[in-house]
């Protein structure tokens, strides 16, 4: 089943942010849009994802299965965001923050195994009882992408999440996340403002 965005354009006022932007994501594939700060890149994951301020006007539709999602709340949408910050609960540890999005259905023996198994998948492995407070950016990050899939995502965002990294860090992280994402089949749209980060050539913004 595959994400779409059908002639989406954002409105601030009297002002559009940006063209139409029109694309089928197919489950596994990453659409890339690359634009400077300030052309309209993160609100339109917002209006993807159901939580665009009241200030814009959101013109076109965003699809999934054929279905339009507009009217669907954004808890129910089923849509995944990654930010360029982890936004990991601090007094947690790694396990609490990575249970925290698995289905509530899961026992504790089956939360502790795909807690696990998530960890050594991240190169993580022992990293459980850990405080967030004592991992690195890079560790914070692959903690942060894991709890986004443990919510098992049907289509996923990221905005700009290799931003804060360190080139040499950046560049295993971004082969990290792109092989979960190939490996889970998840449609994923991806906003940047480096053409490094980008798997294929992005549509450019602004």
């Amino acid at each position: 089943m595959s994400l779409v965005l059908q002639q989406l354009q954002l409105w601030l006022g009297e002002q559009p942010l940006f063209a139409p932007i029109s694309a089928e994501v197919e489950p596994g594939q990453i659409f890339s849009l690359m634009g400077p700060s300030g052309c309209g890149k993160s609100s339109l994951l917002a209006a993807v994802i159901g939580d665009l301020p009241a200030a814009f006007r959101l013109q076109g539709d965003v699809r999934w299965a054929g279905e339009s999602l507009l009217a669907v709340p954004m808890q129910h949408r089923r849509i995944g965001l990654l930010h360029q910050e982890s936004l990991l609960f601090p007094h947690w540890s790694v396990a609490g923050n990575l249970g925290f999005a698995l289905p509530a259905k899961l026992n504790k023996a089956e939360r502790k195994l795909a807690i696990e198994q998530g960890l050594i998948k991240a190169g993580l492995q022992g990293f459980a009882d850990r405080d967030i407070s004592s991992l690195s950016g890079g560790q914070k990050a692959r903690i942060s992408l894991l709890r986004t899939l443990f919510s098992q995502p049907r289509a996923l965002l990221l905005d700009e999440p290799f931003s804060k990294l360190d080139a040499e860090l950046r560049a295993s992280f971004r082969q990290f996340v792109f092989d979960l994402i190939a490996e889970q089949q998840i449609a994923t749209i991806l906003v940047t403002h480096d053409v490094q980060d980008c798997p294929s050539a992005p549509l450019r913004m602004g």
